[in-house]
């Protein structure tokens, strides 16, 4: 990792090859007029993909893989002291976590977050998250423990789940040391983070030996890999900063390491027909409103199971892993939602079924949905120099949500 940025300077002219194909490519993908700052996007996206073609470069030259380059650009600049923050970065049962603690005295007990960060179980780190995590510990006044999960290919489900429960399971257990109320404490993530957030607050719902979750935050998750149709797939499915193919290709890589039968998964071959009309009643168009099917939605004729397929995939239908799939006799236990829903995202339908899904069992549900949002935008709120109103618009509502527990 220390060679790398030695290696960027020698492959300059190779990074601009990159960058100029990558420019040549941009008008294939998606960007509706109705996207929050769609000029800022493409820059963005020009960055991402001409560091995945520059990775391609690397990872066929052999020096490093493409994946490993894509993480270390992810990684973003060290932030210096925060005057507002105790940081500190520890383990709890050997999982790395960094804890942001507000300096300020406090006349009881603090709030307390367990955040896991997005980025496709493939991305993301405590540094790539660190403004989102001091932002949220600043703002609603309370002690923020970032889990840094162990990260797939190398490290296959449930490596991640485990990592983040642990973590939590360690918190629950310590809160005292942290001046943490055990009444207020909420799990929270975006994307693949709210993958794992939901399946952490599912496996903590019937547990009387810890404190009872508060609340649970689920900003734009990734909640189901049985159907790569539903309508935010089809209406944007070359929006960015997640497209169609490539929400598949990381539940794949999370779930097995590789992404084999990645386009016999996206046709819905992978799924058995009775397990697929056993879990229609919640995994279907017919539970998306009206108003979300307006820009388009196109019926698809049922495709042919491909059994040796699913023998690979079948661990798709834990809930661990696809908590939309959980039973009503563990959703009905979960603490008060919040969901965060992007109007342009593959993954708003798993939002919204969910939300649905929690309203059904009684659960307490505070929906929010950015009508200009796409897939990241939180995290981006502040990129680089480049800021997304909306993005810091959603992540105030996260903030106003946790002052009201």
């Amino acid at each position: 990792m220390a060679l790398l940025p030695a290696l960027l300077l020698l492959l300059l002219p190779l990074a601009a090859l990159a960058a100029a194909a990558v420019l040549l490519g941009l008008p294939s993908y998606d960007i509706p007029p109705g996207v929050n700052q769609p000029a800022k996007l493409r820059l963005v996206l020009t960055v991402l993909l001409g560091t995945a073609a520059l990775g391609r470069i690397l990872e066929k030259t052999g020096l490093c893989s493409q994946i490993t380059f894509g993480r270390y650009v992810r990684q973003g600049r060290k932030l210096g002291l925060d005057p507002k923050l105790f940081i500190q970065d520890l383990q709890f049962n050997k999982v790395p976590v960094r804890v942001y603690q507000p300096k300020a005295t406090s006349d009881g007990p603090r709030r307390g977050i367990l955040f896991f960060h997005g980025g496709g179980w493939v991305f993301g780190s405590l540094d790539t998250y660190e403004k989102v995590c001091r932002y949220l510990s600043r703002e609603s006044d309370s002690v923020v423990v970032s889990v840094q999960y162990r990260l797939a290919p190398e490290h296959k489900y449930p490596a991640a789940y485990e990592d983040c429960l642990s973590a939590t399971q360690h918190f629950l257990q310590h809160l005292q040391h942290y001046a943490v109320d055990p009444a207020r404490v909420t799990v929270c993530g975006d994307s693949a983070g709210g993958n794992l957030a939901a399946a952490v607050s599912q496996t903590l719902a019937g547990r009387s030996d810890l404190p009872r979750l508060r609340a649970q935050i689920l900003i734009y998750p990734g909640l189901q890999a049985l159907d790569f149709n539903l309508p935010s797939y089809q209406q944007n499915r070359g929006v960015p900063l997640l497209f169609r193919e490539r929400a598949a290709f990381f539940a794949l890589l999370y779930l097995n390491g590789d992404a084999l039968h990645m386009q016999e998964v996206l046709e819905g071959s992978h799924i058995p027909p009775d397990m697929r009309l056993k879990y229609r009643k919640w995994v279907s168009p017919d539970n998306i409103p009206e108003e979300f099917k307006v820009r388009g939605v196109t019926p698809l004729r049922p495709t042919d199971f491909i059994a040796e397929v699913y023998e690979t995939v079948k661990r798709f239908c834990e809930p661990n892993l696809c908590p939309l799939l959980a039973e009503d006799s563990v959703v009905h236990q979960l603490p008060e939602s919040f969901i965060l829903t992007c109007e342009y995202d593959v993954l708003r339908d798993d939002g919204l079924l969910y939300k649905k899904r929690l309203e059904d069992n009684g659960v307490p549900v505070t929906w929010y949905h950015l009508e200009d949002g796409f897939h990241g935008i939180i995290s981006l709120y502040d990129y680089c120099g480049v800021s997304f109103p909306s993005g810091k618009k959603g992540l105030d509502r996260v903030v106003n949500f946790l002052k009201s527990l």
